[in-house]
This record gives structure tokens, C-alpha cells and sequence, in this order.
């Protein structure tokens, strides 16, 4: 089962309430694709291990779109409902070293478990 990092929003998917994700990447990822969630992937220390955020999640819409297009339902559904449409194209932009003009991957998802 491959392992996608939630590093920035582990809170949300903790408490379960992210049901979608931007990637500059998973340009392969489908609906139906099971994922394990973990806290990150990358720069772990030799004999380190990566620490997993709950159950799988099931991938059920994958898209590509421009990052500026995101709607403020969206920005929601990424698990910041405080935040605006462009605080979160900022915040996105910093993390990932990416122009709000970039083309993402928009991908949708349920939890096979519920939150315990």
C-alpha cells in the first residue's frame, strides 16, 4: 500500500475533517487507490520509521486543475475553514514552491474507518 504525508494538515485528518488534498505530484493516483496516511515520508532518520495518522483512506474523485481555481468549499474540505481561498493559495504556494497558476492534483477521499 503506498504512503502519502499529511505533515501540514495531521490535525485534520486525526479528527478526519480533510476529505480532499492538493498535490504538485500523484499524477498516476485513480479513484478506488487505497492510501495509508503518515505524518511524512521524507528525512527520516536512519532506523527511523514513519509514524501513521489512523486507517487507509479511499481515493473517490481524482483531478487535475489550476491551483487559483480552488473554491472556498474546497478550501473547507482541506480542513481550514477559517481560512480564505487566498490565504490558502499562499500557504500552499510556501509549502510547495509552486505559482498559484500551477496545475495540480485534486484528489477526494473517504476514511474506511470511522474516527475512534
Amino acid at each position: 500500500m503506498k504512503l502519502m504525508s499529511f505533515a501540514l494538515t495531521t490535525a485534520q485528518i486525526l479528527a478526519q475533517t480533510k476529505t480532499v488534498t492538493r498535490r504538485t505530484g500523484w499524477k498516476t493516483a485513480k479513484a478506488g487507490d487505497v492510501v495509508q496516511p503518515i505524518v511524512k515520508g521524507q528525512g527520516i532518520p536512519k532506523g527511523g520509521k514513519v509514524e501513521r495518522i489512523g486507517q487507509p483512506i479511499r481515493f473517490t474523485a481524482v483531478s487535475r486543475e489550476v491551483l487559483e481555481d480552488i473554491t472556498p468549499q474546497d478550501v473547507f474540505r482541506e480542513g481550514f475553514p477559517q481560512m480564505t481561498k487566498g490565504a490558502f493559495i499562499k500557504f500552499f504556494k510556501q509549502a510547495n514552491g509552486c505559482r498559484r497558476t500551477a496545475v495540480v492534483t485534486r484528489i477526494q477521499f473517504e476514511y474506511l474507518e470511522p474516527r475512534s
